[in-house]
């Protein structure tokens, strides 16, 4: 990757795709993304100052302050944003995939003590500098597809000490990696070996140490549970996301993942920001998150993985929901952080056009992430989060199947070729 420098004049693209707004977008209009022809974007101090047609826009300065990209060919897009990812973890499990290929369930492999389990031993044994190496060689990876902002959860310590290391880490990262990392509490992702049984009290566990010791330091923004059968029960969940409310965080939820239980009725109830998964999701719990705020993050490439049916985006989309898409990028049931592979499922196997699908990645991947005010489409004001693809039109993302077109990135103003 290369920098330049920050005042910046793209002119001449095919496209500016704007997916221009402050909010979440829901049902029919996730299918506007405000789409400018021969469009210009000028860039100053990392900050959108002008969008428009390359003629608007050039006869408002003077070209010869800026650094000149001639985006002729190209469509630019707002940068994507990976709204739910775990990649900061230890170890692998390559083996556990070839289990369940041969037809083992994801949970059965968790009750033999593979898993979640199995990365949280991986991950207290690891040395901290290696850990680090291997999550910033993970975010430059992210960022040559286009992601210029990133959720990581924690939730492979399960104890007070390694969840604040994996989110000091993340704090680190984001001072020090061009891509934005917004950390997630996640000390619920499952029961650890020395709590085994005792569900109720880890929990206990959960509010009475390591929520006070987040908040004193100030190193997350979200909390997150995996509210699933077998894992932690609607009652759990709730009792502890109400402790993470006390302690001033903001909400997420793992819902309705394995079966409906009923999380993405807990989710709204909460004011979560968003439900993430939601692959059994019921007609209840759709209309629920359509009458709210809370963002239904749905998380393809996860199903693809665990041979699952996909979450129901088309359905959610035409009853009114605010959908996003992520990645779920993790070492167990979603090895991967491909955003192409991600679009070409959500528009083939999902049915969602390609309209929807990047406004799911964009602005809605950033309300997901509380910051649809500042990031997600191009709009004046907001910081220059931006990508240029190799071809003309952004519908060349699904078309073009599983193969990264992102040529340009542009991430606070400053100009990173892949």
């Amino acid at each position: 990757m290369s920098r330049e420098r920050e005042k910046i004049l793209i002119r001449n693209a095919s496209q500016v795709v704007t997916c221009s707004g402050f909010a979440a977008k829901k049902g029919t209009e996730m299918s506007d993304v405000g789409i400018i022809e021969d469009g210009a974007v000028v860039i100053e101090n990392g900050i959108i100052t002008q969008v428009g047609t390359t003629e608007e826009v050039l006869k408002q300065l003077d070209i010869n302050d800026y650094l000149e990209i001639d985006a002729r060919g190209r469509a630019v897009l707002p940068g994507f944003v990976d709204s739910h990812t775990h990649f900061v973890f230890g170890g692998y499990r390559e083996e556990e995939f070839s289990w369940r290929m041969k037809g083992d369930s994801y949970m059965s492999i968790m009750e033999r003590g593979g898993g979640i389990v199995s990365t949280m031993q991986a991950t207290r044994r690891i040395r901290y500098d290696h850990l680090y190496d291997m999550a910033y060689d993970r975010l430059d990876t992210m960022m040559d597809m286009g992601v210029t902002t990133v959720e990581g959860k924690s939730g492979y310590g399960l104890d007070l000490s390694t969840e604040l290391i994996q989110l000091r880490l993340m704090n680190e990262l984001n001072e020090e990696h061009p891509v934005d990392v917004i950390p997630t509490f996640m000390g619920a992702h499952a029961v650890p070996p020395e709590f085994k049984g005792r569900t109720d009290e880890y929990i206990d566990y959960i509010i009475e140490t390591v929520l006070p010791s987040i908040r004193s330091e100030h190193c997350a923004v979200f909390c997150d549970v995996f509210c699933e059968q077998g894992v932690f029960s609607i009652e759990q969940s709730e009792r502890l996301l109400k402790a993470a409310r006390s302690y001033r965080l903001k909400l997420k939820l793992h819902a309705d993942e394995i079966v409906s239980l009923g999380g993405a009725e807990l989710a709204v109830k909460m004011k979560a920001v968003s439900a993430d998964h939601l692959l059994h999701v019921s007609d209840a719990g759709i209309k629920r998150l359509a009458q709210s705020n809370t963002i239904a993050t749905l998380l393809p490439l996860t199903a693809f993985s665990l041979g699952e049916p996909y979450a129901p985006a088309r359905k959610m989309i035409d009853a009114g929901c605010a959908v996003a898409l992520a990645s779920d990028f993790n070492p167990g049931s979603c090895f991967s952080c491909s955003v192409p592979l991600l679009f070409s499922l959500a528009c083939i196997q999902m049915k969602m056009s390609p309209e929807e699908a990047l406004t799911a990645l964009t602005i809605n991947g950033a309300a997901a992430v509380g910051r649809a005010n500042k990031i997600g489409s191009i709009d004046v004001g907001k910081k220059a989060d931006m990508i240029l693809l190799q071809f003309p039109s952004y519908k060349f993302l699904p078309y073009h199947v599983g193969m990264n077109i992102v040529g340009t990135v542009i991430k606070d103003g400053m100009l990173y070729i892949v």
